[in-house]
């Protein structure tokens, strides 16, 4: 009966061949990339609208089969249905990241329901689950491959998860709390974003003491963009903030800066406040329903971590681990402070990034200013692409003729050292008013082998908010936004090297604390001599990296350690701490400060909150999964051990890692990818070692020799 279902969508495809909606029809270019000079917002509901449409009869002719069901006419069907709508949602998600404008957030709440509603008539499908649910329990598991086992357990879990094996009332409310949680989460998202743009702080020339070049033109360049010759525009996108709380010597200003940052979206029309008290509250219900605990329950049924109990058990050894280096570190921070300003000095949290960029300085001579030079964009775009030739002999080659978004987008063809087609790359570094904040990688299109056994390649992004050239100089990057290309690319190579059937099992679509472990993986290189001297070359005088700025990397990049995990270990209580309720939260305020009170740095600052500008577990996909960053981390640090081990660029070691882990997707268990590639599972104590909190004994060794 596959047959039928592919005669309908070749039927629905060709019937839509002559519309004017450029989403009607497969795209007619070139590897398929996105035709975006024919793409306009008033393209999207409608694709939206036909999409549905076109899935719900392909479903219905899957449940009309008279056929028993088997793995291919069943589960295989159902996989490979919903192309059309695929290929729109493929771009809007994308577009509605990185180039929303507000038309296209009011599309979005018009067919966020109508998507939600969809799922729910798919996963709540009679007829469908029944059909799913008699495969799983049926079919002869031990003919299949393990790639389609996963398929099978992932579709059957899925149905189960989304309600499938409820009844009467209960269905009902399923499809209520489904919608309802879609429609919070997509206005939590929109609200961080209107509300961003909202916050500028003008200054004037005095008041820039202490303030780097960069950020002074950058400001500068800000407030021409606006019409106003005469002063400076700093604002809460990334660029802009990051450097005024690291360089502005007026404490007044940073506290100002830091405040407008972390009261955002608790009052007037944006506020996230009654949000996230709806939101965590609907997780719980539907958890409830399906037989769960709390929501956290429900998530880490498919995680590696598994249980609530093994996320706390990680992140209280870390906090164990890292609380009292974190502790002394700050009282010699206050101390340093203190000293500098010859006053007694109690730190607040917009004074951390200034005073322990002086500390560092003074201990390293060392700091982003004086980086800056050696990352202009252009050679760190050919450096981080050259790793990737390096270890796994990518080629990228700009396509000039490709369709863009945006002007400042860039578009590679990705090929291997045969020549081989891989998939296509967009670069969209800056920011702009239409983009949220941040850095991430996204698809276009997922790999998969079609019916016909076509090996149809991917098409990713990768998106940061980056500093911006200036009329006088080229985008220079501090050494930080240097590791976060390498953390988005990492990603992006997860997704490009892929080598799967399912679309749905492919590139990034593994255990969501699996899923950080390339992209963290990439940003180990970073201070590495051998890599830094690949590309790390003055803007204006074209000389390497000099060897001592290199050795203050290396010796510098232990600094800071124990205070980045506790901070990011706050955000990982916090995240458990939303997702372990079981009652409504009255108090989102009262409820964070209880939830870090343990890992707090710093008191907690009157009105000021995480929680309602925290994108990641509210709008972003990782509720109940924030603490992967530091799951992904222990085993990033592990894996890098053993590059350091053979070689950091050992060719065997390059390819075992390609083979088991970027190529595999979610084909296989990540344990079990990770242990083929390593010969054991990961231990803690190599980020231990890397953090400078546990000592490499076998180093100490060999310094002493």
């Amino acid at each position: 009966m596959r047959k039928v279902i592919i005669s309908l969508t070749l039927l629905l495809s060709t019937s839509f061949m002559n519309a004017d909606n450029v989403f009607f029809s497969e795209f007619k270019t070139i590897n398929g990339l996105i035709p975006f000079n024919y793409v306009s917002n008033s393209d999207y509901e409608p694709a939206v609208d036909k999409g549905i449409e076109c899935q719900m009869q392909e479903i219905q002719a899957i449940v009309d089969q008279k056929e028993e069901p088997s793995f291919e006419n069943t589960i295989v069907a159902l996989e490979r249905s919903g192309a059309m709508l695929n290929r729109v949602l493929g771009v809007m998600y994308p577009m509605l990241s990185a180039n929303a404008d507000e038309e296209l957030m009011k599309i979005s709440e018009r067919v966020s329901p109508k998507l939600s509603e969809h799922e729910s008539n798919i996963t709540l499908n009679e007829g469908l689950w029944k059909r799913v649910k008699y495969v799983y329990d049926n079919c002869d598991k031990s003919k299949l491959s393990t790639e389609d086992k996963m398929l099978l357990e992932k579709t059957y879990i899925g149905f189960v998860s989304s309600g499938a094996s409820l009844e009467g009332a209960d269905r009902e409310k399923f499809r209520e709390l489904s919608a309802k949680i879609s429609k919070l989460s997509l206005k939590f998202g929109q609200n961080v974003l209107r509300e961003l743009n909202t916050y500028e702080m003008w200054l004037n020339k005095e008041d820039l003491t202490g303030l780097p070049e960069s950020a002074v033109e950058a400001a500068k360049y800000a407030a021409k963009a606006k019409g106003k010759d005469d002063a400076y525009l700093f604002t809460l996108h990334a660029p802009s903030y990051g450097p005024f709380l690291k360089y502005s010597s007026r404490r007044d200003l940073r506290e100002k800066m830091y405040k407008m940052y972390y009261m955002r979206n608790t009052k007037g029309e944006y506020s996230n406040i009654d949000v996230i008290k709806e939101l965590s509250y609907s997780r719980y219900e539907l958890a409830k329903l399906l037989g769960y605990k709390n929501y956290a329950d429900y998530v880490l049924r498919r995680r590696m971590a598994e249980s609530v109990e093994n996320v706390y058990g990680l992140l209280d050894q870390l906090r164990d681990s890292y609380r009292k280096v974190q502790i002394k570190d700050l009282k010699e921070l206050e101390e340093f402070a203190t000293k500098l300003e010859g006053k007694k000095m109690k730190l607040e949290p917009w004074d951390y990034s200034y005073y322990s960029t002086k500390l560092k300085d003074s201990k390293y001579s060392i700091n982003d200013e004086l980086l800056r030079p050696y990352f202009e964009l252009s050679n760190v775009v050919k450096g981080v692409f050259g790793l990737a030739t390096k270890l796994y002999g990518l080629n990228f080659t700009q396509d000039f003729n490709a369709q863009i978004f945006n002007p400042e987008v860039k578009a590679y063809d990705v090929t291997d050292s045969e020549g081989n087609f891989v998939g296509i790359i967009y670069t969209d570094f800056f920011p702009r008013a239409t983009k949220r904040s941040g850095a991430w990688m996204t698809g276009f299109r997922d790999q998969s082998i079609d019916a016909t056994g076509k090996n149809i390649r991917p098409i990713v992004s990768i998106t940061m908010n980056f500093t911006r050239p200036t009329e006088n100089k080229p985008s220079l990057l501090t050494y930080s936004e240097v590791e976060t290309f390498l953390h988005e690319f990492g990603h992006a190579l997860h997704g490009l090297l892929t080598n799967c059937r399912y679309a749905s099992l492919s590139g990034t679509s593994v255990y969501r604390d699996f899923v950080e472990l390339p992209s963290q993986f990439n940003e180990n290189f970073l201070p590495q001599k051998e890599f830094l001297d690949s590309f790390a070359k003055h803007y204006l005088t074209g000389e390497p990296i000099p060897q001592d700025l290199i050795d203050k990397i290396i010796a510098s990049s232990q600094f800071g350690a124990a205070y980045a995990c506790i901070r990011q270990l706050n955000f990982g209580y916090l995240d458990m701490a939303w997702h372990t309720i079981t009652e409504k939260v009255t108090d989102p305020f009262d409820f964070e400060a209880n939830a870090l009170k343990d890992v707090l740095i710093f008191p907690i600052t009157e009105n000021c909150i995480t929680s309602t500008q925290f994108s990641h577990i509210f709008s972003g996909g990782y509720a109940a999964g924030y603490y992967s960053y530091k799951w992904a981390e222990v085993l990033d640090a592990d894996a890098f051990a053993k590059f350091k081990e053979d070689g950091l660029f050992n060719q065997a070691t390059a390819k075992s890692f390609k083979d088991n882990i970027l190529s595999k997707g979610g084909s296989e268990h990540p344990m079990t990818l990770y242990k083929r590639f390593r010969g054991c599972e990961p231990s803690i104590d190599a980020l231990l070692e890397r953090d400078g909190i546990k000592v490499d004994k076998k180093a100490k060794k060999k310094s002493k020799k």
